[in-house]
């Protein structure tokens, strides 16, 4: 039999739709409180010395018709470090053997070293963002098939932040922006500044810092990590 809402007292509409609504309200507050604030996935890197070939400079150095042979994967997706490898020289015959090749290749090749890598070759490499090699230092490459000169190309890599829009929106950061990483340690915390964000669409959060930089802050032993949007210098501010 079905009852017709005219027939119910005031009341027991008036529970029925308390009970509802109450009904309503608390499974809303149960999926709010069932799902994780979102927190990006903070991955610091170690990025050891490494050489960037032209495809034309992997046939000078590893023979004609050669490819980049892939080894390993690197985090970002795309990128990888090859089986191959050449040694670098610099001035007065000083020399770093066995340094590895990343792929893909680029449209210029490039030298990315540390500052304690660049010393032992006796070449003053500026600080520089990858890909602007103009006017830097060179050396030769020297490969199984044969040797390359490169009249610049030798950079100390910025240390930077790969990064997606997600995670730009949660730091509140801008592709060109600079943020500030804090490494804590039980030995020595180091703060580094000038991290330039490279955003990319198909990027994973990670931070690139050099050998020498995670040495100093004993990043294999951190305790904490901090990645934060960099202030503005307010030190020439009147």
């Amino acid at each position: 039999m079905t009852t017709s809402i005219q027939n119910l007292d005031p009341k027991a509409i008036e529970s029925l739709v308390r009970s509802a609504v109450t009904r309503a309200l608390t499974g809303s507050s149960s999926s709010r409180t069932g799902l994780e604030p979102y927190k990006p996935n903070l991955v610091v890197s170690i990025s050891a010395r490494h050489i960037h070939l032209t495809d034309e400079h992997v046939e000078k150095l590893f023979g004609p018709g050669k490819k980049l042979t892939p080894e390993k994967g690197l985090y970002q997706d795309g990128f990888f470090a090859a089986a191959e490898t050449v040694m670098i020289v610099g001035p007065r015959r000083r020399m770093l053997p066995n340094v590895r090749v990343l792929g893909p290749t680029r449209k210029a090749s490039q030298v990315e070293l540390a500052y304690t890598d660049a010393i032992s070759l006796g070449i003053d490499a500026p600080v520089r963002h990858s890909g602007d090699i103009a006017g830097t230092p060179g050396c030769v490459l020297v490969g199984p098939a044969g040797a390359v000169e490169l009249v610049q190309g030798v950079i100390r890599a910025a240390r930077h932040v790969h990064i997606n829009p997600k995670d730009c929106a949660f730091y509140g950061v801008n592709n060109g922006d600079f943020m500030t990483l804090s490494v804590k340690s039980n030995q020595c915390s180091v703060t580094f500044e000038d991290l330039l964000v490279r955003e990319d669409a198909a990027a994973k959060l990670e931070v690139h810092i050099d050998t020498d930089e995670g040495n100093a802050c004993d990043l294999d032993r951190a305790t904490a990590i901090e990645l934060k949007k960099q202030q503005p210098c307010k030190c020439h501010e009147h």
